[in-house]
């Protein structure tokens, strides 16, 4: 369904962003915006911006952003019409009803289209498990002790041992071999053509949050490799911002959310009513999914496996969840190796007690810790205290780090005068105190010639935006025809209306794009950082040089288009006699 603009811009206006946002992100106000942990990449310091003025959001260390809109299409992985959906909701703006005739289908997104093939595809899988061909999927599910009623409630599925059965069912449906394949449903090969992705396989939808199916994870019958399998990436399917088990846990009401590491470990869970259990899937535990997880629970419980793997994984989940402002705790699971198997073997109130015996996070990563040491040995035993000082330094706030020092000097026995002047002595040598550092989240920006000429571009828009008065001193020189880039054209010529009309609204041109990247590189407009600079003569300069960086780039972009054009010629020469002027005349911006 589309909506007029006026429409749109109503649910845009309903919605004030930094209400929308602290619903979904912890920020806190510095100066005129807000700031948080992005919650589209990993991060250890805030570059996560919301201007309220601007109705805006830009992370300067990921690029990523936009108006509400925006932000609910990435944040939920929704369409721009699902966005305006969902918040028309919040609004109370009554939208008009969807009439899905044959022309709408067909002008349907991309988006839409894949979670129709994945859903198709689920269906098939589901028919397949309770199928003869499929018992071996059956029984081994019954194997694992699942009931029927489960099997049933998570959508399990069989892909059958030939390999091209499910591409001829979609073909049949009518979905073509692109769109299996964009869906991660099928392969291409010269030897084979096109054939199915998942074959001799127990099948594992996996839904987002509003339980639409957006892919599918394996578990292979036999010794073949790899033992699971999981869909690719795709449109609709982002590893790092969902969780396998999310759009039940979503609702279980429980002040905790059990994060495991397997589906099976999830599914046991569920089935022993412990319906707050998700999984990541296949990856490792990101900060996106610890922000979707903030949002159902302020207690995460990390039950991953005993062995020295599951140990590690626990300990990067528990910087992770600290980051974002969620406690941590560990179910201790031994002797056995996960949830699953201690289920099986001891039973939902052994778990029950358990779950509510979970270790503190801080004293489980000193628990791991004391393994590398031999406190037998007095100097091993001291560095163990100096790395028990240094993990306390982490502690930003002083009562915070205060109360731990009291909880450990007694658990070890080291006396807490003398452990707290460890931490002084560490605090002053290493220049405390800030959080544990972690790896970077890898984003490198690609080196661009043309970047050059995009930025003064860039800046023009963003110093009218942030100064509106000094449009006026320069519109007889600059047009939107000066802007070589046809986005930031479009821009212009909304903006440089809005200034004329005295209706300055960034977040509502925005809005003029529905697609993500668009909206991306169009907030990246509206935030290019602005040097900051003293005097009212420096600024004047630095307007200047790029007022004049902008026409100079147009006229060489028109120079280079030239040809045989004689009026393109007539229109250089134009530009260069402004050009001139521009260059000998001062801009006041007083």
């Amino acid at each position: 369904m589309y909506y007029p603009d006026e429409l749109i811009e109503e649910v845009r206006t309903k919605n004030d962003i930094v209400d929308v946002i602290s619903g979904y992100v912890r920020i806190q106000k510095k100066g005129s915006s807000y700031f948080g942990l992005c919650p589209f990449h990993n991060e250890k310091s805030p570059s996560f911006s919301v201007s309220q003025s601007k109705q805006m959001f830009y992370c300067f260390g990921c690029g990523a952003g936009g108006n509400v809109f925006t932000f609910v299409m990435q944040y939920e992985n929704y369409s721009f019409q699902e966005a305006v959906k969902l918040l028309a909701e919040r609004a109370g703006v009554n939208l008009p009803e969807a009439e899905y005739n044959e022309e709408i289908r067909k002008r349907e997104s991309l988006r839409t289209r894949l979670l129709e093939v994945n859903k198709e595809a689920a269906k098939y899988f589901f028919y397949q498990l309770r199928s003869e061909r499929g018992q071996a999927g059956y029984q081994y599910l019954r194997k694992r002790q699942l009931s029927d009623e489960t099997i049933k409630k998570f959508g399990l599925g069989f892909a059958n041992v030939t390999s091209n059965d499910l591409v001829q069912y979609l073909k049949s449906k009518g979905y073509e071999d692109r769109l299996i394949t964009e869906a991660g449903l099928a392969s291409f090969d010269e030897k084979y053509g096109l054939h199915d992705k998942f074959w001799n396989r127990v099948m594992f939808p996996i839904q987002d949050s509003n339980h639409r199916v957006i892919g599918f994870g394996g578990r292979v019958m036999g010794d073949g490799k790899p033992k699971y399998l999981n869909s690719p990436e795709t449109m609709i399917f982002d590893k790092s911002r969902n969780l396998y088990g999310l759009n039940f846990a979503r609702t279980a009401r429980t002040n905790n959310i059990i994060l495991c590491e397997g589906y099976m470990d999830v599914i046991a869970m569920h089935q022993a009513g412990f319906t707050q259990a998700v999984a990541s899937l296949g990856t490792s535990f990101t900060a996106g999914q610890a922000n979707l997880l903030r949002r159902y629970a302020k207690e995460v419980i990390l039950a991953y496996d005993s062995d020295g793997a599951g140990v590690n994984a626990a300990l990067r989940a528990i910087g992770i969840l600290k980051e974002v402002g969620l406690t941590g705790k560990v179910l201790n699971l031994e002797p056995y190796k996960d949830p699953d198997e201690f289920m099986k073997n001891l039973g939902r109130e052994a778990f029950e007690e358990r779950l509510n015996k979970a270790e503190n996070s801080f004293f489980f990563e000193l628990r791991m810790l004391q393994r590398e040491y031999d406190l037998s040995d007095p100097e091993s035993k001291t560095k163990f205290h100096r790395e028990i000082a240094r993990k306390l330094c982490g502690f930003s706030e002083e009562v915070e780090r205060e109360n731990y020092i009291e909880a450990v000097a007694e658990k070890y026995h080291i006396g807490f005068d003398n452990l707290r002047r460890l931490v002084q002595t560490y605090a002053a040598q290493t220049g405390l105190a800030v959080p544990a550092s972690r790896p970077k989240s890898g984003i490198q920006k690609k080196s661009d010639p043309m970047e050059n000429k995009r930025k003064p571009q860039r800046l023009l828009l963003t110093w009218l935006v942030e100064e509106p008065a000094a449009w006026p001193k320069i519109k007889k020189y600059i047009s939107p025809k000066d802007f070589t880039e046809d986005l930031y054209q479009k821009i212009a010529e909304k903006l440089f209306a809005d200034l004329d009309a005295g209706t300055l609204n960034p977040a509502a041109i925005i809005s003029l794009f529905t697609d993500e990247e668009q909206q991306r590189e169009a907030a990246l407009v509206f935030n290019t950082k602005l040097v900051e600079l003293d005097t009212t003569a420096e600024k004047e300069k630095a307007f200047h040089d790029i007022v004049l960086a902008v026409k100079r780039n147009s006229l060489d972009y028109l120079s280079g288009q030239l040809g045989s054009d004689i009026s393109a010629l007539g229109k250089v020469i134009e530009g260069k006699k402004a050009l001139e002027e521009l260059s000998k005349t001062h801009i006041s911006l007083n």
